[in-house]
């Protein structure tokens, strides 16, 4: 309680992990205090906590600390600089045997599963679109019954690729709990390295930006785990660059009686 009133705005970007970490407790403590509070779990004790403080930090959904007297010109910038943050700060945490260690588990799986919820979803099937340009074995699944159901049929020679902001949600709690029974590997995109999907996961790439719980899903958020798809695939295209290109030839000549 001292620390969440000591660093209120800290507090609201922080993973269950991290607090519990910062104020020298275990994680079940976080989660009897929140309960002891009254609300759910620790997701909705933050929730209450960005709603109570948004008033008096002039900040709310909107990122960039826009104001309502921002010009045109003054909202772009602001924006800007919050996004090439994000991308900076995303750069800064590449642990480039991790980056290795994730095209390395992409490269030699037979078949890679995309995953997510919401709008993490979003950022899978942009990976698979991606990916699909120059490696074949890349599927997104965004129904998360059909993510069970897909996990549960995946071998030791498969991966999945899922993307989770908090990495800890029940729905990624799930799949990954299948698909470590079925021995298949897991590349997890996350902000948090700490979060309990992390612990599942044989390769984390960590995602920079912080947002409260009042910003869910940012554009900066998004932006940030875009670069890191970028960084991913051209990680994976370098070491064959020749079948790269001649795959995408293949790809665009394909696409090309797509257009008038």
């Amino acid at each position: 309680a001292n620390f969440v009133v000591a660093n209120g705005q800290r507090s609201q970007s922080m993973s269950i992990s991290e607090l519990a970490a910062a104020c020298g407790v275990a994680e079940a403590t976080i989660s009897r205090f929140c309960r002891r509070m009254g609300y759910r779990g620790y997701s909705a004790f933050r929730l209450a906590t960005a709603a109570s403080t948004a008033p008096r930090m002039d900040s709310g959904p909107l990122m960039g600390e826009i104001q309502p007297d921002d010009s045109v010109p003054t909202l772009c910038s602001k924006l800007a600089c919050t996004e090439i943050e994000a991308i900076r700060e995303t750069q800064s945490l590449i642990r480039p045997e991790s980056l290795q260690a994730a095209a390395s588990i992409l490269l030699a799986s037979e078949k890679v599963l995309c995953m997510g919820q919401g709008g993490s979803m979003l950022l899978a099937e942009e990976a698979s679109h991606l990916f699909t340009t120059v490696f074949p074995g890349f599927f997104p699944v965004p129904d998360s019954h059909m993510q069970v159901i897909a996990a549960s049929n995946l071998t030791v020679k498969d991966a999945i690729l899922f993307f989770s902001y908090s990495g800890a949600t029940k729905d990624l709690m799930d799949v990954l709990q299948i698909a470590r029974q079925r021995q298949t590997r897991i590349v997890l995109v996350t902000r948090y390295p700490g979060s309990p999907g992390a612990e599942l996961a044989d390769c984390v790439l960590q995602c920079g930006s912080t947002e409260n719980p009042l910003q869910l899903g940012s554009i900066a958020a998004r932006i940030a785990q875009l670069y890191l798809i970028d960084v991913l695939f051209s990680e994976m295209c370098r070491r064959d660059l020749e079948h790269c290109k001649h795959q995408r030839e293949m790809v665009a000549d394909a696409l090309s009686e797509k257009h008038v």
